[in-house]
Parts: C-alpha cells; structure tokens; sequence
C-alpha cells in the first residue's frame, strides 16, 4: 500500500498540474477573447492564401534552392552548407530551416525538396503575422486597424510572392518584429529588452541586412526605457547582441577562417565581397540594371501597396507614435536607392511588416481623428481616408487577379517536367550542371553530389574546379533556367556549355522555360552538322521503310517516317523486323518536352503475328528481341502500356548508326 500511495501522489500532482494549466490557459483566452477573435480569422486567411498551390506558384529559383540545400546538408551530411561555406551569409538563417525541417519530418513531407523549406518559411510568415498584431496594438492601433496591418501583410501579392519563396530574410522577419514587441515593452524591462537584443541579434544573424534597422529599435527602446533605469537597460541589451554578433566571429576562429589566407575561405573574404567587391546593381536610369529589374517586379506584383506604403511612412513622421516605423521605411527606402549599392531582390521583405503596419495605422489615426472632429487636422484627416479609400478600390481588381494566379496557376511545372524527364532519360553517372532549385532532389534521385553541380559554382569554388579539369567538356547535361540566363557573361564555363551544347527537351516558355542540353564536346557547330547528316539518313531511311508492307502503320505514323521525324536506330530496328516476319507499330509515342527532337519511342503491338504482350508482360518474342540487341540499338527502357510494349531509345547526338 505504501508503494502505491508514493505512486499515486506525483500522478496526483501531475494532473493537479495540468488541471491548472489549463485554467491558466483558459482564463488568459477569455481576458482576451476580444483580440483573439479579431486575430484568428486574420491568421486562418492568410495561412490558407499562403499555402494553397503553394508548389505551383512562384516557379522555383535558383536562390531558395541554395539555402534548402544549405538546410538539407546540415540534416544529411552534417555539413554547413552542399559545398564549401565560404561565408556569404551566416548560417542561423539556415540552421533554422534544418532545424524545422528535422523536428516536423518536412524533407520526407514533400516529393521537392525546396517545397519543405517553402513550409517553413510560410510557418515563419505566419509566425510574424501574429506578432505584427500585438506591435501594432501596442503602437495604439485598434484591434480593426490592426486586423487589417495583418490582411495587408499576408495577402498583398508583393508579399505573397516573396513569403513563398525561401529567403532567409522570411526567417529573421519574426525576430525583428519580436524585437520591436519586446522593446515596446513597459514592464519588467531589462528582461524585455535583454530579450528583445537577442531576437535582434538572431534576426541579423539569419540575414546580415537587418543590421541597417539598429539604430530605429534603439530609438524605440530610448523612448520606450525608464529614465531612471534607461543606462542599466540599454547596457544589458548592448552587452548581449554584442555578445551574439561575437559568436559569429567566434565561428569563423575556431574553424580558423576569421582572417584572409592561402587556401582556405574566410569571413574576412566575405565581408569584403558582401561590402565593397560585390557588382553594383546599376542605375535606376538603365532599362537593363538589376535594380531596374528589380524594382520592375515589384512594382508589377503590387504598386498600389508601394505607393501607400511610402505615403503613409511620409505622413507618419508627424504622428509620434508611428515616427520611428515612417523613418525606418524611408530610411531603408533611400538606402536602397544609394549609388552605386547592391540591391538583393528580397530586400523588400524587411519593409513589408512595417508597409502594413503604415497604411492600417495612418488610417486608423486619421479616422480617430475625424470622430475626435480635431479641426485642425480634420480635412487632413478625411483626405488620408479618401486616398486611402481609393487605394483599396483600386487594389481589389490588381489583388483578386494577381491572387488568383498564385491560388491556380502552376508555373512551376517546367521544373517539375525538367527533373522527371532527366531522372527517365539520364543515366546516373552522367554529369549534370544545373539551377540549385534541383540539387537535392536529383541527389535523394541517385545522382552522387559531385556530379550534381550548381552551376554557380562551376566558375567559383576550387574544389569544383579540381573535379573538372577540362571545364564544361567534362560535363554532359547543362539544364538551363532563367536564374542561369540573367547574367550569361559572370559565368564563363556555365555559358561556354550552354554554347557547345544542343537542346534535347525543353518545358514552359518565356521567364519559366527550362532547357535540357546535351553538352556536346566537339563544339555545337559539328553536333548540329552531324545532326543534319543523320536527318537526311532518316528520311532516306524512313521513304524506304514507308513502302514496306512488313511494317503496318497508320497513315499518320507513315507521314512521320516519310518526313524523318522518327529516329534512326527505331527505323533501323523496324526495318529489320520487317525481313523478319513483320511488325504492328501502333504508334511513335513523343516523350514531353522533345516536340522538336526526332522521336525516340516506338509502340509494337504485335510481331511476327503474335500479340506483343501478353498476361500483362512482354511476349517471349519481345523479350527475346531485346535481349538480343546491343549497342546503337539497344532500348534504354521496355514497358507495357495497354496492349502494345514502348520501346525508348537513348539520347545521342551521333549523326548515323554504326
């Protein structure tokens, strides 16, 4: 009785425990019950509009699939990064990721693997959400305004467009905002601000460019710190993010790779690219510059969201509450347009919290002010109402479009097609250059890593270099994609393959095509050479062929041979046949992709008589068959498809057979 009785009592304690957790949590729920009923809907409405077709659109890019490699190699290979980190970044961004991906089983979730860094990103967008509510309230926004800084953050296309993409400024956007909440904080202050340092520090520790919003928090903290502790508070606070931001040195010295030297990377290194060697982004003047590229795309994605929210930042530097947010917009705003600067394409997802945040609490102060009917400010007060009147009108028709696009379209596609059709067509030990965005997944597909490689890295990492002593010539496939097109002249290799290489498929059009080339290693002038000997072969080949009354076709299927669209080892396998018993093609089958190729797949539903298949499975007579052909004209893959056996034959650039 007295072991049960011990036994008992901790049970007992335990679920006395619970129980008043569960109070806790109760009556905390129901003292604001108010404000949760105001956020929920909010946070539900932009969780759905952010995950829904979220592997169909954006189209995958070449940067979300570096830190999802990035990500995947910390939880695979126990690495930083997929090839040498050489400090471009810190990597809490991605460890975060990794850490994410670990903890819900993300990777083994999802049949892409960038789409499990997408999940966590959106979980981080959501995350934010909540905490630009509770900033926003405590700026004095009513809930309703608030409600909408949060509408306004998740379902404007700009920023749809970039929480489904997997930057790294996704992850430190709910650290700055939660260093923002807690510096706003009156109570219990060297905690809240201790606090707020830290998630400061791990917000520029995940991306390095939210460091340019230090001196605004430290206003906020100025304005928001007792006067009789502000010295003691904002010691602390200096004394752990200097203490954070030390760590990443503290990295870099251990791995001895602080300062520059002879071969090995160094943080030195990449804070001397980051700052000074890295290419400017041009000129706004300049049609072709990156900055006017980039400005271009956002300005197409939402441009009554930077209107407003640039008005809005410019009013709200006479509003005492909403100053420091006006003046961090418009700082980070000019800073971007300095010349000479690098402009990173998502650097407008650190301005999108504080955009929203702008336009709801600019409206919200002059609607407070005209009920207040202050005649001062009163015409000022029904003119931001109407301009603000006349946004949402306006964006309506430009959101509904745009969000519609993001809920059904599927641009990702090409991507899609591009990996199954090189995990159908290529053999494994076969070297791939490629957009990052398909790294990991031609990896988990049996692709050993080093004959994967980022084409970025191809014209930059030694280790690379090593492993291609003849350049591209020792590469057989380049898969081309708009993040490769954008600077053709900053990667001499990368492009020197696509130029001796011939395209064997290709998916999507325009910004979303993709390009499957065979590298060809005599230069594309003598593919393209032997390539119009063996056209000329097929037609000759096919003409003769046509005529035979040993092969049946369709008068469709005749047309093709007659005109040289089937390729040569098919028209010489089916010739063959024909002297030897005869054969039913009940089809040239075109794989997708390859609408411009000679195609390469022959559907046989009978020879010699006899049914091709047969119980489901080849007949003896096609198993014989391929048994007994080899090189040229040998298949790379048998398969039934109803009553007929596809024979596909392999890529080559050879001009004619043996």
């Amino acid at each position: 009785m007295t072991a049960v009785t011990k036994i008992r009592a901790p049970v007992a304690s335990i679920g006395a425990g619970l129980k008043r957790s569960r109070s806790r949590a109760a009556a905390w729920a129901l003292a604001r019950r108010r404000s949760l009923l105001w956020l929920s809907p909010v946070v539900v409405l932009g969780a759905i509009v952010s995950f829904v077709n979220v592997g169909g659109a954006p189209q995958r890019i070449d940067d979300e699939g570096t830190y999802t490699a990035q990500a995947w190699a910390v939880t695979n290979f126990g690495e930083l990064a997929h090839y040498t980190y050489w400090y471009d970044h810190p990597p809490l961004g991605w460890l975060q990721i990794a850490g994410y991906t670990e903890l819900t089983g993300a990777f083994a979730r999802w049949d892409i693997a960038v789409l499990a860094g997408r999940e966590a990103v959106l979980v981080a967008s959501v995350i934010a959400v909540v905490l630009l509510w509770v900033l926003a309230r405590r700026v004095g926004l009513s809930r309703p305004a608030a409600s909408a800084a949060g509408l306004i953050f998740m379902l404007s296309p700009l920023a749809l467009q970039f929480h489904r993409t997997v930057y790294l400024d996704n992850i430190a956007v709910p650290w700055l905002l939660l260093a923002f909440v807690l510096a706003m904080n009156r109570n219990g202050q060297l905690a809240a601000f201790a606090g707020s340092a830290a998630a400061f520090g791990v917000a520029v520790l995940t991306k390095e460019t939210f460091l340019l919003a230090l001196p605004v928090l430290v206003w906020v903290m100025v304005r928001a710190s007792h006067r009789e502790t502000r010295r003691y508070t904002l010691s602390v606070s200096a004394s752990i993010l200097v203490l954070i931001g030390g760590s990443y040195l503290l990295l870099a010295a251990v791995k001895g790779e602080l300062l520059s030297g002879p071969g090995h990377v160094s943080l030195t290194d990449g804070i001397v690219f980051q700052l000074g060697s890295r290419a400017s982004s041009g000129s706004l003047t300049d049609p072709g510059s990156l900055i006017n590229r980039t400005l271009g795309m956002w300005w197409q994605l939402d441009q009554v969201f930077i209107i407003l929210a640039i008005a809005a930042a410019v009013v709200a530097l006479f509003l005492r509450r909403l100053r420091p947010y006006g003046a961090l917009l418009l700082g980070l705003t000019v800073f971007m347009l300095r010349p000479g600067g690098y402009v990173p394409v998502p650097y407008v997802v650190a301005l999108l919290p504080f955009g929203a945040l702008l336009i709801a609490g600019v409206v919200n102060d002059a609607v407070v002010r005209r009920r207040r009917k202050e005649a001062p400010r009163r015409r000022l007060a029904m003119a931001t109402v109407a301009i603000a009147a006349v946004g949402a009108l306006t964006a309506a028709p430009l959101w509904t479009t745009q969000l519609r696009g993001f809920l059904l379209a599927d641009l990702d596609r090409p991507m899609r097609s591009a990996q199954e059709w090189l995990t159908q067509n290529v053999s494994r030990d076969q070297r791939l250059i490629v957009d990052d965005a398909m790294w990991v997944d031609l990896v988990q597909a049996g692709w050993d890593r080093e004959n994967v490689v980022w084409y970025y890295k191809l014209d930059t990492d030694p280790e690379v270099q090593a492993q291609s002593p003849n350049g591209w010539r020792d590469s057989d496939y380049v898969i081309t994609t708009d993040s490769m097109r954008t600077f053709p002249g900053a990667f001499p290799q990368v492009r020197e393959a696509t130029e001796n290489s011939v395209v064997v498929a290709s998916f999507g059009e325009g910004t979303q095509a993709v390009e499957i080339r065979r590298v060809a290693v005599a230069g594309a002038d003598a593919a393209s050479e032997a390539q119009g000997v063996a056209a000329d072969e097929r037609k000759t080949l096919g003409t003769q062929l046509a005529v035979n009354p040993d092969v049946q076709l369709t008068a469709d299927d005749r047309d093709r041979l007659v005109a040289g669209q089937i390729d040569t080892p098919i028209v010489a396998l089916l010739g063959a046949l024909a002297g030897s018993g005869g054969v039913v093609v009940s089809g040239f089958p075109v794989i997708e992709g390859e609408d411009s190729r000679p195609v390469r797949q022959v559907a046989i539903s009978q020879l010699d008589g006899e049914p091709s298949v047969v119980d489901g499975e080849p007949s003896a007579d096609i198993r014989d068959l391929v048994t007994s052909l080899d090189g040229s004209y040998a298949p790379a893959d048998v398969r039934v498809d109803g009553d007929n056996v596809v024979l596909r034959y392999p890529v080559s650039l050879q001009g004619t057979l043996p």
